[in-house]
């Protein structure tokens, strides 16, 4: 099994080799007289190829067997980079004098005629025009990367270096190599050390041990095309757990009807068994993995595939996909029926979401379709299923994904989205939809709209988002006219503040990015009198330059605001230390509060700065802070390479107000829901407990001074209201949750792969009585948005209590 495998078409080809003593620059050994490496061919299988395999031959012009135990052929690119590795074929047998032995390579998906029985079968993918083959005595990876240095190897019996190889012998690499020609020595089997006179390109000609040709002769590790099903059926690789019993195993002839085809990025082809067996934990369909060659196959074609069984993991904590990969596919017959598709609904799918395996993988566990979602659908996987009037949960995406749900009822919010509501209550209706057919516009959709009629396609798995529907019928999609919600307009003994992500804008975004963000907060935040900001970047961005102020970025925000009818915004932030607070790199991501100065005023204290702490200052009339703005604890661990937060004392009607923005660090790294690993590891969470402690500590330390002190803590939490980092900030209840007092369909702020959660909050101390709190939905529910996050605005009674 391989993860994270590169997703490139194997080279397929094959190398003939003569065995010859030590063929290098001829001042280190005299040319052999016996075993040489006599072709090389890298093309098998390649496209225009005729062979399905990369092969290398040697021969041997003594007059004695030439004893090849502990021998290895070995493979290097022909301009190797410091990270490239010799690839090892171990050898067995031996050479019989003038005889050929010959060594299979990875197989293409091109190519009709299978090699003669191999006399040792390799895995290595050799590239058709440039690369470097050694016989070595020994099976040690060489580690020269250089003529001069391989020279000195004295392991190396012969080298060929074909192409541009930049290890070759002599004058040059042999020339010419391409998909349908090789190198090869002539029938004397000169060896002068020199690749460039000793090869030269022809037709490939490989000849095994036994004298026969790819004209005749049966290779038992490349099935060819056979015209008769083989022995394993689809549902014998699938297997009853997730992981095929068959892996890194060759089947031959599997039987099959082609579903679909994929014909970008990962392509491939799916077929299904139309003879499945009895047990539902079998599936019936499988992905055939062509690499970056397009399939030759259409659907509807009966097929016979062989190949090697793999499980792919997209990451190291996802789930697998089992695979046939390097495939050589016989059609017998087109225009087949496909077969009838599975129809999921909400009668089909368990109200369990995955069994458990304490923190561990899933993968051995026996699969249990009819008790969990997952385990429904990994026995599916690969194979057709159909969906009908599917609500849309999360809106269509740039990459032309849309989530929907298969189960309408469940957890339903106000405006038609699904609600996560709790680690151990998941959406098991959820389901991501894409398309195959790229030459249908892919439907835009927004939260509630309806994917109606029937979508019909195949079940597949993608590290992102867990199990997809990859869809060659698509339904049509119904708007519902979802709208962007505006929130009312603060009364004047009003205090309105509220929270916004803006995601990493910084003065070089374009002019729509602004104005689209300013409309946000003159018009559907109805022009709060302070907005914590979270996601502004130094005035450059992305360019790391030491720069990290950002009065373009809120010179052109201001405006903006005002272009949209909005109030003139003054700001206040400290600016991080170069490359100090994460985000993205060079970024200097940070918090940062506006204000009106006609509604509120801001106490300015010096002496805040990125490294000094604020602390909070008893005095006679109640609490102040020693700097203002200024940033909690910011040498504290808690906020290693993290956003510090932000506090500002405001004055509204002469009455102060304590505001602290927060960025809290990502959940990168967190184990995905649909993963291996049941229950998922949240290791991420340990970092935002320790930074919501650390605000907690400061909340106290201002009610200490002051009880009845009005504090609004508010920003991107990324973490959810039944989190045990909200648990740490609200501790000995300094702080209310605010998303709590919605109704709980309305208990939610952003859209993440078909759920609809909360990961921005607002919260206040017991100090603040009276308030009017809402969520102003958006951006998060719809395809076209500024931001990820929806805004916040609590509207805030302040009047002479303390």
């Amino acid at each position: 099994m391989r993860i994270s495998r590169s997703r490139s078409v194997l080279l397929a080809g094959a190398v003939a080799v003569t065995l010859s003593a030590t063929a290098l620059p001829a001042a280190f050994a005299a040319p052999s007289s016996t075993a040489v490496i006599s072709e090389v061919y890298g093309g098998g299988g390649n496209s225009g190829a005729t062979l399905t395999r990369d092969f290398i031959e040697l021969a041997n012009s003594g007059s004695a067997a030439y004893d090849l135990s502990g021998f290895s052929v070995q493979y290097l690119p022909g301009a190797p980079s410091a990270g490239s590795l010799w690839q090892v074929s171990a050898l067995t047998g031996s050479v019989a004098p003038g005889g050929r032995y010959l060594l299979a390579q990875a197989a293409g998906t091109g190519g009709t005629v299978a090699l003669p029985a191999p006399d040792a079968t390799g895995t290595v993918a050799m590239s058709a025009a440039s690369g470097t083959v050694a016989l070595v005595s020994g099976t040690t990876p060489l580690t020269c990367k250089t003529a001069a240095d391989c020279a000195a190897d004295t392991r190396i019996v012969d080298l060929v270096g074909y192409g541009s190889a930049v290890v070759r012998e002599g004058s040059g690499p042999a020339t010419g190599a391409s998909a349908t020609a090789s190198v090869a020595r002539a029938a004397s089997l000169t060896d002068t050390d020199d690749n460039a006179a000793d090869l030269s390109a022809a037709a490939p000609t490989p000849v095994n041990a036994a004298g026969e040709t790819s004209g005749g002769g049966t290779d038992p590790g490349d099935p060819g095309n056979p015209t008769e099903p083989g022995t394993v059926r689809v549902h014998d690789i699938q297997g009853i757990t997730r992981v095929s019993p068959l892996d890194g195993k060759a089947v031959t002839g599997v039987p099959g009807i082609v579903t679909a085809v994929r014909t970008t990025g990962s392509k491939g082809f799916w077929i299904q068994d139309t003879a499945p067996d009895a047990d539902p934990r079998t599936g019936e369909g499988v992905f055939v993995y062509t690499g970056s060659t397009a399939p030759a196959v259409a659907v509807g074609d009966s097929v016979l595939v062989s190949g090697t069984v793999d499980e792919y993991y997209p990451s190291a904590t996802t789930q697998s996909i089992t695979e046939i990969t390097a495939p050589r596919t016989t059609v017998l017959s087109s225009g087949h029926a496909l077969p009838a598709p599975v129809v999921l609904d909400a009668a089909a799918v368990p109200a369990a979401y995955v069994p458990s395996a304490d923190g561990g993988s899933v993968d051995a566990l026996p699969l249990e379709p009819s008790t969990y979602a997952l385990d429904l659908y990994e026995s599916l996987e690969g194979t057709r299923v159909q969906i009908a009037d599917t609500r849309v949960t999360g809106a269509t995406t740039a990459y032309d994904e849309i989530w929907v749900t298969v189960e309408p009822k469940q957890n339903p919010t106000r405006r038609g989205g699904t609600l996560y509501s709790s680690y151990t209550d998941q959406n098991t209706g959820r389901i991501k939809v894409m398309s195959l057919d790229a030459t249908r516009p892919f439907p835009v959709g927004n939260v509630g709209d309806v994917l109606s009629g029937t979508t019909t396609g195949v079940i597949d798995y993608a590290s992102f988002g867990g199990y997809n529907l990859q869809a060659t019928e698509l339904g049509t999609l119904t708007d519902r006219h979802l709208q962007r919600e505006v929130t009312r307009k603060q009364k004047g003994g009003e205090l309105a503040v509220a929270t916004y992500n803006v995601e990493n804008l910084d003065a070089l975004d374009e002019q729509t990015k602004f104005d689209t963000l300013a409309k946000g907060v003159a018009v559907n935040l109805s022009s709060p009198d302070i907005v914590s900001l979270e996601e502004i970047q130094d005035d450059n961005g992305a360019v790391s330059d030491g720069t990290v102020g950002s009065e373009a970025t809120l010179k052109r925000f201001t405006d903006a605001i005002v272009a949209a009818g909005g109030p003139r915004y003054a700001w206040r932030y400290v600016a991080p230390q170069d490359g100090q607070d994460g985000g993205e790199p060079g970024g200097n991501i940070r918090n940062v509060f506006l204000f009106n100065p006609h509604r509120v005023s801001f106490v300015d204290r010096a002496g805040g700065d990125a490294t000094t702490a604020v602390t909070a200052v008893p005095t006679r009339k109640g609490v102040t802070l020693s700097v203002s703005p200024g940033r909690i604890s910011p040498a504290n661990e808690a906020w290693s390479d993290s956003r510090k937060p932000l506090v500002g004392e405001f004055r509204f009607h002469g009455k102060p107000v304590f505001v602290i923005g927060n960025h809290f660090t990502s959940k990168g790294g967190d184990q995905p829901l649909h993963g291996r690993y049941q229950e998922p590891s949240r290791s991420s969470e340990t970092k935002r407990v320790q930074q919501a402690a650390e605000v907690n500590t400061f909340v106290k330390s201002l009610l200490a001074a002051d009880k009845s002190a009005r504090v609004v803590t508010l920003g991107d939490l990324n973490d959810f209201a039944f989190s045990p980092t909200m648990s740490a900030l609200t501790a000995g209840k300094a702080l209310k949750p605010l998303i709590t007092t919605l109704p709980a369909n309305e208990q939610y702020s952003y859209v993440y792969e078909g759920n609809s959660q909360t990961l921005d909050h607002i919260l206040t101390s017991p100090g603040i009585r009276r308030f009017d709190y809402d969520v102003v939905h958006i951006n998060a529910e719809f395809a076209d948005q500024a931001s990820d996050h929806d805004p916040q605005i609590v509207r805030v009674k302040v009047d002479g209590r303390r």
